[in-house]
């Protein structure tokens, strides 16, 4: 499966670079750019949440999830954009920070709590 999930990763990468390639976009693509873009399209994503109570957060009618849906997509778009611009392999970079978030949030302790890794 992780084979799998990095060929979708790249496959995707690529079809980025080819469609700022054809519209001649990557002198707007820098890391400053992407990085501020990727922020924009997260907040755009936050404005259907923001005054839902919890429980109206996980039963989003279906206009609305196809709209969260279109805003994650920009999400990870702009994530996938910014990384290959900085040659980061994300797929890798995640497996990592699980790898060192399993080491400050050990399940044993934290099960169950909220609380971050300085505070227990």
């Amino acid at each position: 499966m992780q084979s799998d999930q990095k060929t979708e990763l790249l496959m995707l990468r690529d079809r980025l670079r080819a469609f700022a390639d054809e519209r001649d976009w990557n002198q707007f693509h820098t890391p400053k750019n992407l990085a501020m873009a990727l922020m924009v399209e997260a907040a755009e994503l936050l404005e259907h949440f923001q005054w839902l109570t919890p429980d109206q957060s996980c039963s989003l009618s279906a206009k609305n999830m196809a709209e969260v849906e279109e805003e994650l997509a920009d999400v990870l778009l702009y994530l996938v954009r910014i990384a290959d611009k900085l040659g980061v392999d994300l797929n890798e970079a995640a497996l990592r920070k699980i790898e060192k978030n399993a080491l400050k949030y050990p399940a044993n302790i934290v099960r169950g709590s909220a609380k971050k890794y300085n505070e227990y």
